[in-house]
């Protein structure tokens, strides 16, 4: 079980609070939304009464109070400077997404959790603020604001995945990068960065469900004789390279679309910055893959105990041909 029974609760006023930001029609109702949001998620954080929890949870309420703080103030000033408050509420969104310039907490925060708090943290959570930036991308300096925010994140969350050992402080940038791509969308279309989102949502619940079953949380924990199964070498490669976008994975295809989408544009500056910090993020996450790969051959496999995949197995098919769908596209492009 993911939580605790009675933590269920918590989870169904959290997704509770996301709808009512999204659908409310004022900044108040979206900040009771975001509030009723933050409060449902502490208590699944402290999941296990240990300091170290504690302490994330501390940090991340003290994050998201400034953030709300900031929204709640900046709602105000909307009668009489609106331009201020679209900016001042532009920031404060950014600092609850996690986004660059303001994404200083996010990776420390994703350290001190479990990796069903990170699947929620990466997705769940990001939802109802990316829905609000939309409503207020609608004046040529918001959307400049919102490029130079895509560009950093794209750079940021590259460059901050290199040389990393944990797994979490790995997908904690990933998570920053695929967010530029989530923000330029915004700027693209409105409904796009939907199709992005989800596609984003079914890769990430394939992989933190994978590294959450062996309890894997550093580089290291990938070459334990238990997990050395070629059968779980290939949904790692499949996961991670559909994460990084590589064709013809699930993860390619919203991202060829935005692209051309972005070429259209004449968004050449940012689209090279995009492409640039996807190059660099497939480094790292190759990192992962080639040692998972040389340890499950049979070459490097015959004196280690190779304990194969018995259980949820089917699950486990039905993980590798989510990133295959990608492989479906071209067939429905000709048939079309």
């Amino acid at each position: 079980m993911l939580f605790p029974f009675s933590y269920w609760l918590f989870l169904i006023t959290l997704i509770s609070g996301t709808i009512m930001a999204i659908s409310s029609p004022s900044w108040f109702g979206a900040w009771v939304g975001l509030e009723l949001n933050l409060m449902s998620f502490i208590p699944l954080i402290t999941t296990k009464m240990a300091s170290y929890f504690s302490e994330t949870a501390l940090k991340y309420f003290l994050i998201q109070a400034l953030g709300s703080t900031l929204l709640i103030v900046s709602s105000f000033l909307s009668i009489s400077m609106v331009y201020l408050s679209f900016i001042l509420i532009f920031m404060s969104l950014l600092l609850k997404l996690g986004s660059a310039p303001f994404h200083f907490w996010f990776p420390h925060i994703m350290e001190g959790l479990y990796w069903p708090q990170v699947f929620i943290i990466s997705t769940i959570q990001k939802l109802a603020p990316i829905v609000l930036l939309s409503y207020i991308s609608l004046s040529p300096l918001i959307i400049k604001m919102l490029l130079l925010s895509s560009i950093l994140s794209a750079m940021i969350g590259a460059v901050g995945g290199l040389n990393l050992s944990s797994l979490r402080k790995i997908i904690a940038f990933s998570s920053i990068n695929h967010l530029s791509w989530m923000i330029s969308a915004i700027i693209v279309s409105d409904s796009f960065w939907v199709i992005y989102f989800l596609v984003y949502f079914f890769i990430l619940i394939s992989t933190t469900s994978m590294f959450h079953k062996f309890q894997s949380f550093t580089l290291s924990d990938l070459l334990k004789p238990n997990m050395n199964s070629i059968f779980f070498s290939i949904l790692l490669t499949c996961n991670l390279l559909s994460l990084s976008g590589l064709p013809p994975f699930l993860g390619f295809v919203p991202k060829w679309l935005l692209i051309q989408m972005l070429v259209n544009l004449n968004f050449f500056i940012p689209l090279s910055f995009f492409l640039l910090s996807t190059l660099i993020t497939l480094y790292f996450y190759l990192r992962i893959i080639l040692p998972q790969l040389l340890f499950s051959s049979s070459t490097m496999t015959f004196n280690l105990q190779n304990n194969h995949l018995t259980t949820e197995t089917p699950f486990f098919f039905f993980q590798v041909s989510i990133n295959l769908l990608g492989l479906i596209l071209p067939i429905y492009l000709i048939l079309l």
